[in-house]
């Protein structure tokens, strides 16, 4: 699968609190970009793929509640799709590159918290949901964990490749660290994962830590990079370190589309979608 054109400018954005820098909250706007591929299966108009969706936002279906930033998106896509201006939801497939979580009152930069609200709330509306838990996710306690993962159209990858309706998708979460900490691993052990998961020959590679880009500010891991480049053909999707500009390409053909704190919306060229209204 290759990117053939992503719009610089968002289709859609919406409003949300989130940390502020040296504490308390701000308000931040999250964009929606929608760019085309070259292929997707028969049956599957789009993918939305995102993550890093650190705040809150008012909710309507919480009679204006505040819910995670994850929650309201999912149905604020859902309902552009159903009054026409995006494709419709059920044959929208999900990608979630990890991070997911806000404090409460957005008041606290990199809480952790439970996810699965969110990854419920896209299950609720789209086709089904694949991604990988980022540093800051938990999904309950073990047993629940292992119940979550066993809920039809939920398929949270960490080592693993899964094939919907004709598309591998490869998945390794967590980012390089101390493994002491929660949402770590040592370099040796998240490398190895992510050669594993490449030797089944995934299209679409999700990773919550990405590739930096040689030579440039687009932040990452330099081992992560090298891991990955030589696979030509694949792409792979990330977040953790925001890039001003979302797209690369490594040397070599590897497409990364950085989805830190945005959403992209990846539809088939020959068959996109415009709006009815």
């Amino acid at each position: 699968m290759r990117i053939l054109t992503l719009d610089v400018t968002p289709s859609h954005r919406w409003s949300y609190l989130g940390a502020a820098p040296r504490g308390g909250t701000r308000t931040v706007w999250f964009p929606l970009l929608r760019g085309t591929v070259d292929t997707l299966p028969e049956d599957i108009s789009a993918l939305l793929v995102l993550s890093d969706l650190q705040g809150v936002a008012p909710h309507r279906a919480f009679d204006g509640e505040m819910a995670l930033l994850g929650e309201m998106l999912a149905d604020e896509v859902a309902l552009l799709g159903e009054l026409g201006e995006l494709p419709p939801p059920g044959s929208v497939g999900v990608v979630l590159a990890g991070d997911l979580y806000s404090a409460p009152g957005a008041n606290v930069r990199g809480a952790s918290g439970d996810v699965r609200s969110v990854w419920q709330s896209f299950a609720r509306y789209f086709r089904w949901v694949v991604g990988v838990a980022g540093n800051h996710d938990t999904f309950g306690g073990p047993r629940e964990q292992v119940r979550f993962q066993q809920r039809p159209g939920i398929h949270l990858l960490d080592g693993d490749v899964v094939e919907l309706e004709g598309l591998r998708f490869g998945g390794v979460g967590s980012i390089i660290g101390d493994s002491d900490r929660p949402g770590r691993r040592k370099e040796s052990e998240h490398l190895r994962r992510i050669e594993e998961t490449l030797r089944e020959h995934p299209e679409l590679l999700v990773l919550h830590q990405g590739p930096d880009v040689e030579g440039t500010s687009l932040r990452g891991s330099p081992v992560i990079r090298e891991c990955v480049q030589a696979h030509r053909e694949l792409l792979v999707v990330c977040g953790h370190a925001h890039w001003e500009s979302p797209l690369a390409t490594l040397p070599g053909g590897v497409q990364v589309l950085n989805v830190d704190s945005r959403a992209v919306l990846l539809e088939q060229a020959a068959r996109r979608h415009t709006s009815s209204a």
